[in-house]
């Protein structure tokens, strides 16, 4: 598929995703699915029964860049490779999601303290001929905290957005002792992953 002017829809609202995007010269325009209370979200992110963390990330990103791709047709969208990517943090093959409110987000980091976690990026590049996907797994080492370190941040507004409640490029980055895997698939694109499939799906990166 040739494209034109080589740019790709991102079917995510996080704007740490946007902010990667840009550090690798990729043009995008957002393509957001629907979440809202009345009509409820396009791809439940609810984790099914015995279902593995590697299989529950790789099926949400895969739905979402499905669901994506048919509302650019539906649309009648310029057609373009479609992008979408979920982060999942694990602990003791344990599904950490983001925290509801300060309770569970400290329940969190208190699991998190002390200990190695496992941070899983899937990406899905939806495109003309085929659908493409990938998995980044990175491990994530945090010092011990302390309960006054733990209160003050779930008193900021970083944990509530991001899975396992901590977000390794803002404040928490001076929790973490550790990291062995790739900083940004940590954040929420792995960018050595994500530049193989768009260059697979014809887009040109550098």
């Amino acid at each position: 598929m040739a494209i034109n002017d080589n740019k790709i829809y991102l079917a995510s609202k996080s704007p740490r995703r946007r902010e990667l995007l840009r550090q690798i010269g990729v043009e995008f325009e957002l393509l957001l699915l629907r979440d809202s209370p009345n009509r409820g979200p396009d791809v439940s992110e609810e984790v099914l029964p015995d279902e593995s963390p590697d299989t529950y990330v790789a099926r949400v990103t895969q739905e979402k860049a499905g669901v994506a791709w048919q509302i650019m047709t539906m649309r009648k969208l310029p057609l373009r490779p479609v992008l979408a990517a979920d982060t999942t943090v694990v602990i003791n093959n344990k599904i950490l999601g983001k925290p509801q409110d300060q309770a569970e987000a400290l329940s969190m980091l208190r699991q998190l303290s002390g200990a190695t976690h496992t941070v899983l990026t899937s990406i899905a590049v939806h495109h003309m001929d085929g659908n493409l996907h990938a998995m980044q797994r990175s491990e994530v080492t945090f010092a011990n905290l302390t309960d006054a370190q733990m209160q003050a941040y779930c008193l900021s507004q970083e944990p509530y957005d991001k899975a396992g409640g901590y977000g390794i490029q803002g404040s928490a980055a001076r929790f973490i002792s550790h990291i062995s895997g790739s900083y940004s698939g940590i954040m929420g694109l792995p960018l050595f992953e994500t530049s193989q499939l768009l260059r697979k799906a014809g887009i040109f990166i550098p």
